[in-house]
């Protein structure tokens, strides 16, 4: 019953606060919702100076609620396989090796960045932190969050070919993200000193690595071609809609029980699933109209509620003014690592790709963090500087959403604009 009770507080305040955003602040759904969950919150800590019973009902209730797994075992799947499934394959398969560079090397190169960056920059501030504790916050707080950033790209009116690699990095570079954390966080609590030899814990981090990412994204091929055949032998879009619900949450499961990465399985049978190859040659009309209506509502609902509860969390991060110093330097650091991070990759494959001006500029403030960091964040450990490291993700994750979020496509105009406008000119002459 208390299951029943929380979901229902967090749905009824989801469709409270996504009313206000329509009929009054008219921002895109997934920033309006943040930000009134954010003000709410603000408003019963102010309601305890006068009585402090709605605080202390709010506090209780975000406290049994685990963030981490809420988000990565329960709504991820359901989130990651709707955004890849109304992604376009066909741009997606032409960007595939820059997207492919950005969700590895780009990466692993912001992981260390951000690593080394705070690792000095927090000793400078006077926290005594561990450089592999420093190298756990940079693996969180690297990878582009898909969730934030799908919400965010259909209104930011992003040209095509740039939205396809924004989009596509976060997909992939997520699942790859999560394990690259994982792989840190094992080292960290002494997973990898057990071994007489170095060589030992490098031949397990790259077998663990390998495993997880290559054997996720085979796992998802095979469940998503799996999908794709049960759904051509049939018509009836009822249970067609029912197998690709089956398709991820089975899949979810299984992957998790073989130790494979289930949120790059959900992205590549997503894509299999929606690409138009399998629409058209399985899905009737009414079956693709009502598979897609599904997919659009569950990730609608999905999104409202995590969106909600990261507005939400703010009752359970400690704002000291240390933490928040760190916090709002941190924002420089990640954008300054994001950039340098894309600048390689965009060199090597701007010429033969015909990438558009500035998109090193535009990848970087559209490289949005989310709910993944601050889940990420709530699993470490008091050693590894908890409450430091999710307050400074917090603030690092509000001012990607709010700032980044609501900008995007302002600084994208400006920006292809003005180097439109100098090639015109440069036409003329």
């Amino acid at each position: 019953m208390e299951l029943f009770v929380i979901s229902t507080i967090l749905i009824v305040l989801a469709a409270l606060f996504g009313y206000i955003n329509v009929r009054f602040l008219k921002l895109p759904i997934t920033i309006g919702l943040m930000i009134i969950a954010i003000v709410f919150t603000l408003a019963l800590f102010l309601t305890s100076y006068i009585d402090n019973t709605l605080l202390n009902f709010a506090e209780g209730l975000v406290g049994k609620i685990d963030f981490k797994t809420v988000l990565l075992d329960i709504m991820l799947g359901f989130l990651l396989f709707a955004g890849a499934l109304h992604t376009n394959f066909d741009l997606l398969k032409v960007q595939r090796w820059p997207i492919l560079v950005f969700a590895t090397v780009g990466v692993l190169t912001s992981t260390f960045l951000v690593g080394f960056f705070s690792y000095y920059v927090f000793g400078w501030l006077g926290f005594q932190i561990e450089f592999i504790h420093c190298l756990l916050f940079g693996a969180l707080i690297s990878p582009t969050d898909p969730i934030a950033v799908l919400g965010i790209m259909k209104k930011a009116g992003v040209p095509k070919k740039l939205e396809t690699k924004i989009v596509g990095e976060s997909l992939f570079n997520d699942g790859i993200g999560v394990v690259v954390f994982l792989t840190i966080y094992s080292i960290a609590s002494g997973g990898g000193h057990g071994h007489s030899e170095g060589g030992s814990t490098l031949q397990a981090i790259v077998t663990l690595f390998g495993q997880e990412v290559l054997g996720g994204i085979a796992f998802g091929g095979a469940i998503g071609y799996f999908t794709y055949r049960l759904i051509k032998s049939i018509d009836n879009y009822e249970v067609e809609v029912m197998i690709t619900l089956a398709c991820v949450m089975g899949g979810y499961v299984l992957a998790h029980y073989l130790h494979l990465s289930a949120p790059l399985a959900m992205v590549v049978a997503g894509l299999i699933v929606g690409n138009n190859t399998v629409r058209d040659t399985a899905m009737s009309d009414i079956t693709e109209e009502f598979v897609d209506k599904f997919w659009e509502l569950v990730d609608m609902l999905l999104n409202a509620l995590l969106f909600v509860l990261i507005g939400l969390e703010l009752l359970v991060v400690k704002f000291e003014f240390g933490f928040v110093t760190a916090g709002l330097i941190s924002v420089i650091l990640v954008l300054v690592a994001r950039y340098l991070s894309l600048i390689v990759p965009v060199k090597l494959f701007s010429k033969k790709l015909e990438f558009l001006p500035y998109t090193s500029s535009i990848m970087t403030w559209g490289g949005l963090r989310g709910g993944i960091s601050i889940a990420l964040a709530l699993s470490l450990t008091v050693e590894m500087n908890r409450d430091l490291f999710l307050t400074v993700t917090y603030i690092v994750v509000v001012f990607s959403i709010v700032i980044q979020g609501l900008s995007l496509g302002k600084v994208a105009t400006k920006l292809l604009g003005a180097e439109n406008m100098k090639q015109d000119s440069e036409g003329h002459h």
